[in-house]
């Protein structure tokens, strides 16, 4: 069984909790996912499976979209509402359309960010969640973000009883990016503290929510000898790359790992990313320019070689 299959992960659960079951259910153990979800966090999980393992790095790499809350006047330790509160400043009076708008947009862009302490990052060997059940804390590195737009998508909700302000947001990031902290980085700008209230992660790795089956959903296919209808190929997880179609001649060199010029290739001049190499409309390889050869093309990556 080869493929990627697009699974609408559940609150409540781990990623690899899902992969877990995937394995008890489609009865094969080779099966990886293609981009940790948090468990609070519901939404679209890439899941690799036979082959398909071979291309988890390119949509861990890929863009992701989430749909959110974001909630002003306190933060909590996990930054998400599942967090014991740290910090409460109540809101007197709300911010306007303009001035969210404006915090919302300033976290646009290329952008540093510093993990939260209940995440899978290591430092010095250890995971920074293990650092904070352990009530220790450690210094985080900063790590850059891609944030290719952050827009809100509902009118914010002033709680006067709570003093709280509430609004609903649509981002669409790149790899590595926590939604959390942008979440709080946000109410930083504004100059009160906050947390992610809700967060669904609605497309990544180019898979949607509208192609996701859950678990159960996934199990009745199964039974139902119907689950082959339900995995995309393989090739979804590179088509962002340039294709080239192979001849027969082409296509011993590249099934050997052989080195190639551009011009075998019909590059008129060297990439600047992967390309990918078909043969009968399957993808067999990743070539990549030679980092120490001028106008060479070597294997970044095959994938199928018979």
């Amino acid at each position: 069984m080869d493929g990627i299959l697009p699974l609408w992960k559940e609150a409540g659960m781990t990623s690899h909790d899902c992969v877990f079951k995937l394995r008890k259910i489609l009865h094969t153990k080779k099966i990886g996912h293609g981009g940790t979800l948090d468990p609070d966090v519901s939404g679209v999980l890439p899941i690799c499976i036979g082959k398909g393992t071979k291309v988890i790095e390119y949509m861990v790499d890929s863009g992701k979209t989430y749909e959110g809350e974001i909630t002003l006047g306190f933060s909590t330790t996990t930054e998400d509402i599942s967090g014991e509160v740290v910090e409460k400043v109540a809101l007197f009076k709300p911010f306007s359309n303009e001035e969210v708008d404006a915090a919302m947009q300033t976290m646009t862009g290329v952008i540093t960010q510093i993990p939260p302490m209940f995440s899978a990052v290591k430092v010095n060997g250890k995971r920074l969640y293990e650092y904070a059940r352990n009530g220790e804390e450690v210094e985080r590195p900063v790590r850059k973000a891609t944030i290719y737009s952050f827009e809100r998508t509902s009118e914010p909700e002033f709680d006067e009883v709570k003093g709280t302000q509430s609004w609903r947001f649509k981002v669409v990031c790149g790899k590595g990016t926590y939604v959390r902290t942008l979440s709080v980085d946000t109410g930083l700008a504004l100059g009160v503290p906050a947390h992610m209230s809700d967060l669904t992660r609605t497309a990544s790795g180019g898979l949607t929510a509208e192609q996701c089956l859950t678990l159960r959903q996934v199990a009745e296919k199964m039974e139902q000898n119907e689950i082959h209808k339900t995995l995309l190929p393989i090739e979804t997880a590179i088509d962002r790359f340039p294709r080239i179609n192979l001849s027969n001649e082409l296509y011993q060199k590249v099934k050997n790992g052989v080195r190639l010029s551009p011009i075998e290739l019909t590059l008129t001049e060297m990439p600047q990313d992967l390309v990918a190499l078909f043969y009968q409309d399957q993808v067999v390889s990743l070539y990549m320019a030679h980092p120490t050869k001028p106008n060479v093309l070597k294997p970044s990556k095959v994938l199928r070689n018979n």
